[in-house]
């Protein structure tokens, strides 16, 4: 699925957010209905740490606020969602291009509308993965968010 003009300036906005701009990282892609984002966080000495190698923190930080917003997105009106709890795991040292590719299918979507009535909440984990150009894995992150939805 491709961006819609909608998403590509959802995109331009989340590059240009001071706060995200500061990770180092940059979305690179927005599908139109926000099921699939993409990432890149290149090394640069933005986000290179002492050791010449990704510092922990921008790899962290450029993938932070993804699924929150695209969770948002997806639920429209009626839902809050915010982050819970999250979980990075390194596997090895960030030394060249990382990126991050999101997904929410359609089925967890159905999921969460189907299963939290009015005033209730629950909570949703979901994982993603920085990995190089040639598919290597450099870091596990796993993301807890809080799913209310709002009383009728």
């Amino acid at each position: 699925m491709s961006e819609s003009l909608r998403t590509r300036l959802a995109r331009l906005g989340f590059n240009l957010h001071p706060t995200y701009r500061s990770t180092g990282g940059r979305v690179r892609y927005v599908a139109a209905d926000w099921s699939r984002v993409q990432v890149e966080l290149p090394l640069t000495w933005r986000t290179k740490n002492v050791y010449g190698t990704m510092f922990g923190g921008s790899m962290y930080a450029a993938v932070d606020p993804v699924y929150v917003i695209m969770l948002n997105q997806r639920l429209g009106d009626g839902f809050t969602v915010w982050d819970r709890a999250a979980e990075i795991e390194f596997k090895r040292p960030g030394d060249r291009t990382l990126y991050a590719d999101f997904r929410l299918p359609d089925e967890e979507i159905e999921t969460i509308r189907e299963r939290i009535d009015p005033g209730e909440s629950t909570d949703r984990e979901y994982d993603v993965r920085l990995f190089d150009e040639e598919g290597t894995v450099y870091a596990e992150v796993s993301k807890t968010l809080y799913v209310g939805r709002d009383k009728s």
